[in-house]
């Protein structure tokens, strides 16, 4: 029996539709992405395991699809090994597939810093890999579009991140809220709660918050080892309200003995005057809570969310002061935010918010009636095609329902037909598939006519 074909749970097939539409997401965020300045780099889907392991913290190394060594991979396994999966997988799995597009950027700004000027501005659209648990708006295999720069301290950086959020999501239609905070910030509270040795137990758990609620996230911290007074200090904090300005001067006091956290505050303060000077339309709001669970974030953290449906956050990033370091080019600071392709492709069909020009493509179907016929008609697809205009000719002379079928099938939206007569008098009949509409042109206006009717 033939085996049933399939593919891994957590990934997914593509129609030309579908596709059609990635590829309008995918344009509209690299337009964005050169209007700034930042330029395209690919880095490979493999990368060294000795790369990705230990930059995403314990449940980032999790995560990792790690690939097996050809042969007998397990042949010099050492039995102490086993209790180490890191050791084991470094000794049976020399590489893995890319976790995000971060990581090997740095690798890549490190391996080529003698062939780029810094600021170095790129942006790169490539699939990543996760071995996560599949569920709606979660996939094992989905593409990230990054856009990120390096070899600049400047708050500047930031705030056009914040505009390019902004106009990526102003152009494909989705009301968003874009979230802020800073890890200096986050690392000033753990401080004065008594805790500067478990932030990153803490920014894992309240990252959690909106997913899992502050009950869970508390129990979570008790968990991690951190006191139920330090918890009543933390919790206070992550409920603040009011607005940016108020939660800031709110924030002041609490952080006056810690010159990080305040440190922290004072970034955000400066980001938010300037992103009130850029005229930003999208809404922007500081968030206490927000964590970014990666542990190289040292600085301002972004996470944005579409208003309109529920789905996660469609967007994130932030500034990593010193991820370059541990390819041995320290202190090269950088800042970047990713777009999640996949979600905003689940938040623009939710919303029914794909344009007529997503669509997959064919516009006029060219109906064969014979030989001579096609003949005549092969010229004018070249001059269609040239102006443009997605053209096709059937390539079988059957009978005219069987191609009004295929076209309808197709979604094309108008069928051209050309015989005899029309050959003798230079025109067209075009019938508009979804009216029944008919009209009958010179065959000079054919191209103008299909540009000004489109459906």
């Amino acid at each position: 029996m033939a085996q049933k074909p399939s593919i891994p749970k957590g990934t997914r097939d593509f129609g030309p539709l579908e596709t059609a539409r990635r590829d309008y997401i995918f344009n509209t965020i690299r337009d964005k992405f050169k209007l700034y300045g930042y330029s395209p780099i690919e880095t490979p889907a493999m990368e060294n395991l000795s790369t990705l392991l230990g930059k995403y913290g314990e449940e980032g190394d999790r995560l990792l699809f790690k690939v097996l060594n050809s042969g007998d991979a397990f042949a010099k396994v050492d039995a102490s090994m086993l209790d180490n999966s890191n050791a084991l997988s470094l000794k049976v799995c020399e590489k893995g597939l890319r976790y995000d597009l971060t990581v090997p950027f740095a690798r890549f700004v490190v391996q080529h810093q003698n062939e780029i000027t810094f600021p170095f501005k790129r942006y790169q659209i490539q699939p990543v890999w996760r071995a996560d648990r599949p569920q709606k708006g979660r996939y094992r295999e989905f593409y990230q579009c990054d856009v990120d720069v390096i070899g600049s301290d400047s708050l500047l950086n930031e705030l056009e991140l914040v505009q390019i959020t902004d106009e990526v999501f102003g152009a494909l239609g989705i009301d968003v809220l874009v979230k802020i905070n800073n890890r200096k910030v986050l690392s000033g509270i753990a401080e004065v709660i008594g805790h500067p040795d478990k932030l990153v137990d803490i920014t894992i758990a309240i990252d959690k918050i909106d997913k899992i609620g502050i009950d869970s996230v508390k129990q979570e911290l008790v968990d991690k080892g951190i006191d139920s007074a330090a918890i009543a200090k933390l919790e206070p904090i992550l409920k603040l309200s009011g607005t940016t300005s108020e939660k800031l001067e709110a924030m002041k006091p609490i952080l006056a003995q810690s010159a990080t956290g305040t440190k922290g505050l004072q970034e955000l303060e400066e980001l938010f005057g300037l992103i009130g000077l850029a005229g930003v339309s999208q809404e922007t709001e500081l968030d206490l809570s927000l964590a970014r669970g990666l542990n190289y974030y040292t600085g301002a953290i972004f996470e944005v969310k579409a208003k309109e449906t529920q789905i996660g956050s469609i967007c994130g990033g932030g500034r990593y002061d010193d991820l370059t370091g541990i390819f041995g080019m320290p202190g090269v600071s950088g800042v970047g935010i990713s777009f999640g392709a996949d979600r905003i492709y689940d938040v623009l069909l939710a919303l029914d918010k794909f344009p007529a020009e997503a669509q997959s493509g064919t516009k006029v179907l060219f109906a064969n009636l014979g030989s001579a016929e096609e003949k005549h008609i092969i010229p004018l697809l070249k001059e269609l095609r040239a102006n443009g205009i997605v053209a096709e000719i059937y390539t079988e002379n059957v009978k005219l329902k069987k191609q009004f079928d295929y076209a309808t099938k197709r979604g094309i939206p108008y069928i051209a037909i050309i015989g005899e007569e029309e050959m003798r008098n230079n025109c067209v009949n075009v019938k508009n598939l979804s009216s029944g509409e008919q009209i009958a042109l010179d065959i000079s206006g054919l191209s103008k006519w299909l540009k000004d009717n489109q459906e």
